[in-house]
């Protein structure tokens, strides 16, 4: 459960996914969806976002659009989305994204012989950029460190991991942490401020060493909380 004493209401609430199509994306829109939110998945291609739409249709309420459009229908929206687009397409949707709480779930990640790496980010981390294009929106960072293995995998009844939640905007950053209660097993924690969010977004690289080396899928689960 989250640290505040009632958690916020996220029944009523659309949740777009921009990146939709992508493994990360359809399986945080899997997961919500079974939790009975309405969910927008959102791609570049319209066609694409509603035929992944369509296969998730035995989950719960999930249809397919633009990203524009999954943008302006959704009251959280979820970036998750290919680091080298981010910006470009963060840029676009100004309009559609402002006055929104936009949860930011990129890792910004290199990857060579010896595996992956944290990229530098000018701004500090993909949130922090996130927050500087979109002044006009409440940004928070979180979802980084969530397998999408487990995420899409519909045997997997309980995604046993707790999401650090980054953001300078306490009512937002309630709100991402009770959208993270609602999947069971899963477990939404604040994690600091968008200035540190940058380790939060590289750790995913430790991650995924430990994922090779034990052919596993490994979560974050935080001690004594």
């Amino acid at each position: 459960m989250s640290d505040t004493p009632s958690s916020p209401d996220v029944s009523n609430l659309t949740i777009a996914v921009l990146g939709g199509t992508g493994p990360q994306g359809r399986g945080l829109a899997r997961r919500f969806a079974a939790a009975g939110l309405d969910v927008v998945l959102g791609s570049r291609d319209a066609s694409r976002a509603s035929a992944a739409a369509a296969a998730l249709a035995s989950v719960g309420r999930v249809r397919g659009a633009s990203n524009a459009d999954a943008a302006a229908a959704g009251d959280i929206v979820l970036v998750v989305v290919p680091w080298d687009g981010h910006a470009q397409l963060l840029e676009s949707l100004r309009g559609e994204l402002a006055g929104k709480v936009v949860v930011d779930c990129v890792n910004p990640l290199g990857f060579d012989k010896q595996g992956a790496y944290a990229l530098a980010v000018e701004e500090g981390s993909a949130t922090q950029q996130a927050a500087a294009i979109l002044p006009d929106s409440r940004v928070v960072g979180a979802f980084h460190n969530v397998s999408a293995v487990l995420l899409e995998d519909p045997a997997v009844e309980r995604v046993d991991t707790d999401v650090l939640v980054l953001g300078d905007d306490r009512e937002a950053t309630d709100l991402v942490q009770a959208l993270a209660d609602v999947v069971p097993g899963m477990r939404g924690l604040y994690g600091g401020r968008l200035r540190n969010a940058h380790q939060v977004e590289a750790f995913t690289a430790n991650l995924i060493s430990v994922n090779r080396r034990y052919k596993a899928h490994a979560g974050v689960r935080v001690t004594d909380v």
